[in-house]
């Protein structure tokens, strides 16, 4: 499919509000982590299970949905996924017990895998190589609002209702978006059905995982999305109290930040069509760094600045990076992908907890430190590239 005929806008609409639905529930528990430790007496580190629960079953089933879209399509698989992440959305609303909501998170996690281990790969299949890294960077954008949807819904209905009443609202947000979805997208035009044998899964993984620039991407993506999910997750715990005391309400509007990625994704994959990866990628990573030396500052207009910086380069990051293991791919260009979101999300599980400690022991100095050590390796990651 080529820029600026039907089929390329009816793909980039749909992709758009698969992003929207996926990320809104993947990321909406993510403000309300403060509320969580609140209502059910729980630390920040235990609060966490509520995202890092949803992303690392989320990361081991995309090893199991995308040999599966192989054999019976790429459509079929990321629409029921996404009606199934709505519906445990749904149910996740009605519990009250804090096991019962991890339970309801886990398979919303699980069920979404379906889709982020999918989309690329569609992506990558139907769409002209020549504008593959901006439609790729115009998919991370529909996830960068959807992610900003979710958190900004769930901060301020909780804060005005409950916590329930937001998670039942982007259950039925992400129902409808589903729909939307199953219109829009039209059926494969390159698949090919293989049969799921689970030997060439185990086979692959290895094989690409020996490869000399893919294991240096996923490992790549599984620092910088670990980084980032412990900025994010830690930050509401800092901003409510001195000298910020931010309310509920007021931290959804925090997620403002998350729609530079809108620009930064599709920019960093335009540039990489002048300019070298590795430099795309080491000016990503620079302001990531500026980002989070500015927010150690006690003020909330330089912390919001500071993570403005920071997620942008984050999203730049994240869209050189995923497009050139797609790229790379000489086996299976769906196994390429989903085996880098694999390591993209576990980071994300891993560090997103592992956060809690150095937030325990050295609050948000710890944070900064603890994440500015992750920019470190993968910067000296980049340079092992060349």
């Amino acid at each position: 499919m080529r820029r600026g005929t039907g089929s390329f806008s009816s793909v980039t609409a749909a992709f758009f509000t698969a992003g929207l639905s996926t990320f809104a529930t993947l990321y909406s528990v993510q403000p309300i982590l403060p509320l969580f430790s609140h209502t059910f007496h729980l630390t920040p580190l235990q609060s966490s299970f509520s995202l890092s629960g949803s992303t690392i079953t989320m990361a081991l089933g995309m090893l199991l949905t995308s040999p599966l879209s192989d054999v019976y399509g790429r459509k079929i698989i990321m629409s029921s996924s996404l009606f199934l992440a709505s519906i445990f959305t749904i149910l996740c609303a009605l519990m009250n017990s804090w096991e019962g909501i991890i339970f309801m998170r886990i398979l919303t996690g699980l069920s979404l895998s379906g889709v982020v281990s999918v989309a690329m790969t569609y992506l990558t299949e139907e769409i002209d190589p020549t504008v593959l890294s901006l439609s790729i960077g115009l998919y991370i954008s529909g996830n960068t609002i959807g992610g900003f949807l979710g958190r900004i819904i769930t901060s301020i209905l909780s804060n005005i209702f409950s916590w329930n009443v937001s998670l039942m609202v982007v259950g039925f947000f992400s129902f409808f978006s589903s729909i939307l979805f199953l219109y829009l997208l039209p059926i494969s035009k390159n698949f090919k059905s293989q049969p799921f044998i689970f030997e060439n899964l185990l086979r692959n993984f290895i094989l690409q995982c020996q490869d000399s620039i893919l294991s240096k991407l996923f490992l790549i993506g599984f620092i910088l999305m670990g980084g980032f999910i412990t900025i994010f997750n830690y930050i509401g715990y800092r901003l409510v109290i001195d000298p910020f005391d931010l309310n509920q309400g007021m931290l959804g509007f925090l997620s403002v930040v998350y729609l530079i990625g809108v620009y930064t994704s599709p920019k960093a994959g335009m540039l990489t069509e002048k300019y070298h990866r590795i430099f795309i990628l080491h000016i990503a990573l620079l302001l990531m760094v500026i980002g989070i030396l500015i927010t150690e500052w006690n003020q909330l207009l330089l912390v919001i600045i500071g993570l403005v910086f920071f997620a942008g380069g984050f999203f730049a990051a994240h869209s050189v990076v995923s497009s050139w293991v797609g790229y790379r791919s000489k086996l299976s260009r769906s196994g390429s992908l989903s085996f880098y979101l694999f390591f993209y999300y576990l980071g994300s599980s891993f560090f997103g907890s592992v956060g809690g400690y150095f937030w325990f022991f050295g609050g948000w100095l710890g944070i900064s430190i603890f994440v500015m050590s992750l920019l470190i390796i993968s910067f000296w990651l980049t340079i092992k590239l060349k």
